[in-house]
């Protein structure tokens, strides 16, 4: 294991933000992720676990370790027509879902071009057109930090919810995801419900999931900045969650709020609609902005550190919850 000292975060976090860490590692073992922790323990610092570095704003330096995941392998057993695949934390999303798709394993063609590892993806439960990862996961391996062992939480145990998990509740900090189960399918059952989606195929009763992964691959190209160009991190805003009555009464001031009923009764909002009418969409403040084509994309132009983000963000929060009562909330972790 090679710790390393004074390392520039930059080229770690897909917003570019300028910060150092005291010392980084990354990790292809489980031995090397024991090790790492055990020279946390020894300075009394917590680490800071990152895998692709797309979902985190960093605020200023990491006076500790910052321990990157690299775990690698994918396997797959079956069980009738059911192709449970497991993929190691380190693994790319993106190219995790092609080679699914290539092998003939279906159920995350919608969520393909997601940037990020495998292993964050149940602590957000991704979602995009139609399909969230609930309902493919099977269950989350990782390392108990108080256990001191590996454990594996089923689905169900892994508390998912709308961009939501215990990982970042109960087991924030806790648990060390390694590796994750996934429950696809031999036999295709396209998702297609997703109005954007359904929009772009010529015939939607007759879609392959190998069409529905290219047109969602496409939209997304279209909509959203590449990171490697722009840096962002990806939807910077979580859509808001409001009760049936606040509905009402918005869509009664505003009919053209994009909105959709969930089934536990409260009302989904586009926080892109809500900044967009806000007047913050294309705007930009100093080097820090929102994307012109995507109004819930922060993008950092200048290689702005995370609290000029976060001060940006802020006032966007402001705006929208003065105007309309909505409180918005960020998806990114905060460091």
């Amino acid at each position: 294991m090679n710790i390393m000292q004074n390392v520039d975060l930059a080229g770690f976090n897909t917003l570019a933000v300028p910060a150092r860490a005291a010392y980084f590692v990354e990790v292809t073992t489980l031995d090397e992720l024991q090790e790492a922790l055990a020279f946390s323990r020894q300075r009394n610092k917590a680490p800071v676990v990152l895998g692709g570095g797309s979902n985190v704003v960093l605020t200023g330096d990491i006076d500790g370790l910052v321990v990157r995941l690299a775990l690698r392998g994918v396997e797959c057993s079956e069980r009738g027509d059911e192709r449970l695949v497991t993929a190691a934390a380190g693994e790319n999303w993106h190219e995790l879902v092609c080679y699914c798709i290539a092998q003939g394993y279906y159920g995350l063609e919608n969520l393909i071009a997601i940037p990020g590892s495998v292993g964050a993806a149940p602590i957000q439960n991704i979602g995009a057109y139609g399909v969230e990862l609930s309902k493919v996961l099977e269950s989350v391996t990782g390392w108990d930090c108080e256990q001191s062992q590996l454990r594996t939480l089923s689905a169900e145990q892994c508390q998912l919810s709308y961009r939501d998990s215990i990982f970042k509740h109960e087991l924030k900090d806790l648990f060390i995801i390694t590796s994750v189960c996934l429950r696809l399918s031999a036999i295709a059952h396209p998702e297609v419900s997703y109005p954007a989606l359904r929009a772009e195929l010529s015939d939607p009763e007759q879609v392959s999931p190998q069409q529905i992964a290219e047109h969602v691959a496409a939209i997304r190209a279209a909509k959203l900045p590449d990171y490697r160009r722009e840096p962002n991190a990806g939807s910077f805003f979580k859509n808001p969650l409001i009760s049936a009555e606040k509905a009402t009464e918005l869509l009664g001031q505003y009919p053209g709020l994009a909105h959709w009923p969930m089934s536990n009764g409260q009302v989904k909002l586009a926080a892109a609609w809500l900044v967009d009418q806000s007047g913050w969409k294309g705007r930009r403040e100093g080097g820090v902005g929102i994307h012109p084509k995507q109004a819930i994309v922060v993008v950092n132009y200048d290689a702005c550190s995370g609290r000029d983000i976060l001060g940006f963000a802020a006032r966007i929060q402001a705006d929208v919850l003065r105007k309309y009562g909505v409180t918005l909330d960020i998806e990114p972790r905060v460091y």
